[in-house]
């Protein structure tokens, strides 16, 4: 095995209790190098403690990636001028800025826990191949499931920054911290290659108590998606029909009830990470101390539904109903709470189609009949005060659904042959969103239509999933899109680069490893 310190680094995720149902055991403090991966139980404690990180709020527990995916593109915009989603909302983000951290919120503490993960990962499955404490079935589960989670995470590094360090054994901290750049396109190749190992493996379903771990049909999409980014269409299609046609997953028959959140695991819904309320799992800031105590934890349940919430002070637009708007919503059981920073952007409230069945789910103008000051997204909304409070929601966070593969699979059949056999995908999504088959219905486009389509269905059934980013710029169109936009609080359409497409490497990174500049002394472009 490698040293001592890796042991205690890799220690790290048991104090990241996780939220899932499956997660909720109580892991033990500090567990002695001899006796780690001393058993099965011991080696699901780490791919737990993964998943856990996964939910810390750079990732998936709050707006974390939704800053990168969501953010300064058309569809979200905060109801203020907010100091900590600016720099990425904006386009006015720096080195010095990617370190700026508020609630572990920042381009450094994403950049950190994707890592960390990563780093986690290698030294799983290294430990657990063939151990002989762990059965063979176990040991392929479980080395299957954080392959996937290091996939994913190097899936997002390559689409945050594009080069990047890149290493799948189990390293020591003074060797990763000289790593240089790997190129974009060998990472993806590895990516790729973990992604069919996973899929192979991987389970296409769990038991009720195991619900939020990542399926087979989770690796599937994430390799179709970066098909698509590499135009290689045929593939991207073959995958997107493996997944329609073989995933226990079907389509529902409206689109509010994908968002109940009595029913988190319906079938449209491929992954999600699972949240409790009232589970602590968050990371502080730091190692292992120097008497070798892990830190404290803290956070509880899902801060993501905050974000979307409305918050008081700001509501209704007549501020003298405010008490009204109060009292209503109490006698509900309900708050506004939230803190308003993740609400629908101007140009995406006005263009929305009113008669598309969707637009409630995606723009709230009025509540309880007060009219508000701004356009919020109760889809992802939780107000009940009582199972869900602020900052400690117990809803799952909506990682990718169904209905994304099926847009997916409409945009690559026409891609390859045109829009004739390309209207089956996208009819399925439209017909439940309009409530004739005139509205629904497309008919006689050209290829260069249907792909304008695409473009506009995409956003409108897939708004404030983290998607919108990311398709704009595999599309080339980012900077296009922008530029023709207007803002309430911020100018991102005069700032903008065609250099945003990815993020600078943080300053601390860079000072603590300077190889990081070798390939690229501008630092994607920021300097």
């Amino acid at each position: 095995m490698k040293t001592k310190n890796i042991i205690l680094y890799a220690l790290i995720i048991f104090s990241c209790l996780g939220c899932e149902k499956f997660l909720e055991e109580e892991p033990r403090a500090l567990i002695a190098p001899e006796t780690f991966f001393a058993s099965e139980n011991d080696a699901r404690q780490a791919v737990n403690g993964i998943y856990a990180i996964l939910k810390n709020n750079s990732i998936y527990g709050q707006v974390g990636l939704d800053h990168f995916y969501d953010n300064g593109a058309d569809i979200i915009e905060p109801n203020r001028s907010a100091n900590f989603v600016e720099p990425i909302g904006n386009y006015s983000m720096n080195e010095a800025l990617a370190d700026v951290s508020v609630q572990k919120m920042s381009v450094s503490d994403t950049w950190k826990d994707l890592y960390r993960i990563i780093f986690n990962a290698n030294i799983v499955i290294e430990r657990v191949t063939g151990n002989e404490a762990i059965g063979q079935d176990a040991q392929t589960d479980m080395i299957a499931e954080v392959t996937f989670m290091r996939a994913l995470c190097y899936w997002h590094i390559t689409n945050l920054w594009g080069a990047a360090p890149y290493y799948t054994e189990p390293l020591t901290l003074d060797e990763v911290r000289v790593l240089d750049r790997t190129d974009e396109a060998t990472i993806i190749n590895g990516v790729l290659a973990d992604l069919q190992f996973a899929q192979a493996n991987l389970q296409s379903s769990y038991p009720d108590d195991h619900r939020g771990r990542a399926t087979k049909w989770a690796a599937a999409i994430v390799e179709a998606k970066i098909y698509m980014k590499q135009q290689n269409w045929q593939a991207g299609l073959s995958k997107c029909l493996e997944i329609i046609n073989e995933s226990p997953h079907s389509l529902l028959p409206t689109y509010a009830e994908v968002f109940d959140p009595a029913n988190e695991y319906n079938a449209e819904i491929i992954w999600s990470l699972d949240f409790a309320k009232d589970i602590r799992g968050q990371f502080e800031e730091g190692t292992v101390r120097e008497d070798g105590t892990l830190p404290a934890v803290f956070g509880n349940g899902n801060w993501r539904p905050s974000m979307f919430s409305p918050r008081l002070r700001d509501e209704p637009k007549n501020s003298d109903e405010r008490g009204a708007l109060g009292d209503a919503l109490s006698a509900r059981g309900e708050a506004f709470n939230g803190t308003g920073l993740q609400v629908a952007s101007k140009d995406f409230a006005e263009k929305f189609p009113l008669n598309d069945l969707r637009r409630p789910l995606n723009i709230a103008d009025t509540y309880l009949g007060f009219e508000l000051n701004f356009p919020y997204m109760p889809k992802f909304w939780n107000l009940n005060v009582d199972t869900s409070p602020r900052f400690n929601h117990e809803d799952n966070r909506l990682v990718f659904r169904l209905a994304d593969v099926y847009l997916m699979a409409a945009e690559c059949e026409n891609e390859l042959n045109g829009p004739a056999n390309a209207y089956q995908y996208i009819h399925p999504i439209r017909q439940r969103a309009y409530a004739t088959q005139a509205e629904w219905e497309l008919v006689g486009l050209s290829q260069q239509g249907f792909r304008e389509a695409i473009y506009d269905e995409r956003k409108w059934e897939l708004a404030g999933e983290a998607h919108r980013r990311y398709d704009l710029i595999r599309w080339g169109i980012l900077l296009d899109v922008v530029q023709n936009l207007e803002y309430r609080f911020w100018e991102p359409n005069v700032n903008i680069k065609p250099y945003h497409v990815l993020l600078p490497i943080p300053l601390q990174e860079l000072e603590l490893n300077p190889a990081l500049l070798e390939s690229d002394p501008t630092n994607n472009g920021y300097r």
